[in-house]
């Protein structure tokens, strides 16, 4: 097991936040994640509604554990003094191609303190520097302004948008394709670490 700080070990406000493997083993804890979060976390992405019960939960965990053991894609989770509240995954990973997906999801308590777009950065450093990636993309619901924020955050280049390409709850939705290739991602990480800390 291991655990990655996200930002510096204590703030000001006594947080500590930290970024580990989530695996099936976790699902109690994690359905517990998603039951306090169900209706935020909802509103974009179908997670809730594929984790309703302890047996999804652990199924979910166990698909990714699965894609781990195939090196096809890996999923992480964010704790916040001790709690888990959100998580960023590889959702597609290519070594061969070069390519991968990093995705996102946070509970509302946990909003607005710059989780997910630190633990998102520690996936895409990896993914480039020990993986050899060359193109990471972002893929997220044009309606989604807290997650295309992140995206920016991240340095990424909106690629474009897919039309209504996500039918989800009954509507369909735009897709906004954003990325970051690693010459491009190198860079801004030597820009973030000029304005305060960068961890791997």
């Amino acid at each position: 097991m291991f655990a990655i700080p996200l930002g510096a070990p204590e703030s000001p406000l006594g947080e500590k936040a930290e970024l580990r493997p989530l695996e099936p083993w976790r699902a109690p804890e994690f359905l517990a994640h998603m039951d306090r979060g169900r209706e935020y976390i909802g509103e974009y992405i179908g997670l809730p509604d594929v984790t309703q019960d302890l047996d999804a939960a652990r199924a979910y965990l166990g698909s990714y554990a699965e894609k781990q053991a195939a090196d096809a894609g890996r999923i992480f989770g964010i704790w916040l003094d001790g709690t888990l509240v959100g998580g960023v995954l590889f959702r597609t990973f290519d070594a061969a191609s070069g390519t991968c997906e990093v995705g996102c999801w946070l509970e509302p308590a946990a909003v607005g303190r710059g989780l997910v777009t630190r633990a998102a950065g520690v996936l895409i450093d990896w993914a480039v520097e020990e993986r050899g990636i060359h193109r990471v993309e972002w893929v997220v619901s044009a309606g989604n302004r807290a997650s295309v924020k992140v995206a920016e955050r991240l340095g990424m280049v909106r690629d474009g948008v897919l039309r209504e390409a996500h039918p989800y709850r009954g509507v369909r939705h735009d897709l906004e394709v954003w990325s970051t290739l690693a010459p491009e991602w190198r860079a801004h990480r030597v820009s973030a670490e000029r304005c305060g800390p960068f961890r791997r």
